[in-house]
């Protein structure tokens, strides 16, 4: 670790305030925008569906329906399990709130099962369009919690207890720490100074950018083995759809 107060980590401290000092003026900017996406979410009467919608695209390569390769997912269940369910997801987006509460148990199920996987791919978008910090410490704390073993669960827990968009109630370390609480063999001296130092702070950023340059524009924003499924209120996806067509692609693997 860099000690803060030779040259070199002086010169670091100063560089991570530059880019602090940039990603708030983004955030300001996006901010703005999002006055108008929302606007016109409302009319079209899908602000329950959609949770969030990107107002900045990164300048990567991948192109529509990209999956923002060179960024590590948060992999859960059998690596070798037969199919994969990509979901990008932001911790204080209302619509991944919606969707995991009202998904989790399909999901759990096929999971044990065997039959898929589920890679999360932590996004910070709201922090960008509203302000705060409370989508990127979420995401940070349930690194922290996969490096315990405990990812599903305190992922649950943190999408259980979700806070009002507006609300940037996971921007508090200790609101994280307490309800990390709720998750059995959780909340010990490794995983408070992870939370409380940001050790996965890199990474979080990167997951971010990656999801900004994949193409996707809104969280959540869910895939079946590539295949876009969840957002179109034409043809809503359900548990039992879900259930279907993951069965139906786990027996022609």
């Amino acid at each position: 670790m860099t000690n803060r107060n030779t040259p070199e980590g002086k010169h670091t401290a100063r560089e991570r305030l530059r880019r602090r000092r940039e990603r708030e003026k983004k955030a300001e900017k996006r901010a703005r925008t999002l006055k108008t996406v929302i606007a016109a979410v409302a009319v079209l009467g899908v602000v329950g569906l959609v949770g969030a919608v990107a107002a900045h695209r990164g300048g990567g390569e991948a192109g529509a329906g990209g999956t923002g390769a060179g960024v590590e997912p948060i992999v859960d269940g059998d690596p070798g399990a037969p199919v994969t369910l990509t979901v990008y997801e932001d911790f204080r987006c209302p619509g991944c709130g919606h969707f995991e509460n009202g998904f989790r148990e399909a999901i759990h199920r096929l999971r044990d099962g065997g039959k898929m996987k589920v890679e999360y791919h932590l996004v910070t978008i709201i922090d960008g369009n509203v302000g705060g910090h409370g989508s990127a410490y979420a995401a940070n704390a349930a690194a922290c919690a996969r490096d315990e073993g405990r990812f599903r669960e305190y992922h649950d827990v943190l999408f259980a207890h979700q806070p009002e968009e507006i609300d940037d109630a996971f921007a508090d370390k200790d609101r994280l720490l307490e309800l990390a609480k709720q998750v059995k063999g959780l909340s010990g001296p490794d995983f408070t100074r992870c939370v409380r130092e940001d050790e996965h702070r890199e990474w979080v950023e990167r997951s971010n950018e990656a999801f900004l340059a994949s193409g996707h524009d809104s969280t959540p924003t869910v895939l079946l083995d590539g295949e876009d499924l969840y957002g179109d209120p034409s043809a809503p996806l359900t548990p039992e759809k879900l259930t279907e067509k993951v069965e139906a692609a786990a027996r022609k693997a």
